[in-house]
């Protein structure tokens, strides 16, 4: 394998390994918000609305902002993880079918 081969290839595997990675860190980032998301929209009606007092409105609001500092703490820190993790895998990133074009040759064969 010739100087110019590894170098290409090495860069295909740094590009491949942050396809991957860039894809994982989206895919955690969108379950986190929509994790917060749901919690939200299933939980806001409990200090917005007057259902409970301002006290215990200030308690519920308190506890889902931890909660949310929470999901998101530990989202990041699988986040993070994730390049730690790819280290350890040989990535090749292969281009999806609509991509691409397969180029046939006819040695003669008439067909």
């Amino acid at each position: 394998m010739s100087n110019y081969e590894r170098k290409r290839n090495s860069l295909q595997d740094i590009r491949s390994k942050k396809i991957l990675s860039d894809n994982i860190k989206k895919k955690i980032k969108t379950t986190m918000i929509g994790s917060i998301s749901s919690i939200e929209k299933h939980f806001t009606f409990l200090w917005e609305e007057n259902i409970l007092n301002e006290d215990q409105k200030h308690t519920v609001l308190e506890k889902f902002e931890s909660l949310r500092s929470e999901i998101l703490d530990k989202g990041n820190h699988q986040i993070r993880n994730v390049d730690i993790e790819l280290q350890n895998y040989y990535v090749q990133y292969v281009e999806p079918e609509g991509n691409h074009i397969n180029f046939f040759i006819n040695r003669g064969d008439s067909r």
